[in-house]
């Protein structure tokens, strides 16, 4: 699970974020958004974690790290065109639509 889990954060493409919910339901795991944060926690320098956020609602994202993670995180997706707005990123603007779904 984990595995197919970032390989489909791994499909998030520079300036582009998504929810771990979308990261779940993209890799066949509806309820898994739990999950897709926990899969984040092992280190590979290949995967990009920073473009994975929280959801707020339909519009909005939120960066869920915090501390020195969390500026880190803002930090990277600013530097790859995102504008975060204290912890938050517009979804419509920002947000990554996965082209697949698993069945």
């Amino acid at each position: 699970m984990f595995e197919e889990l970032r390989r489909y954060v791994k499909k998030i493409p520079k300036g582009k974020v998504a929810t771990y919910g979308q990261v779940a339901l993209a890799a066949g795991f509806p309820t898994g958004s739990r999950q897709a944060a926990w899969s984040l926690k092992t280190f590979d320098p290949t995967l990009p974690w920073h473009r994975v956020i929280g959801k707020i609602n339909n519009r909005r994202g939120k960066i869920l790290l915090r501390g020195a993670n969390g500026v880190e995180q803002a930090q990277r997706l600013e530097a790859e065109g995102v504008t975060v707005n204290g912890i938050h990123i517009d979804l419509e603007r920002f947000g990554h639509v996965f082209r697949h779904r698993a069945s």
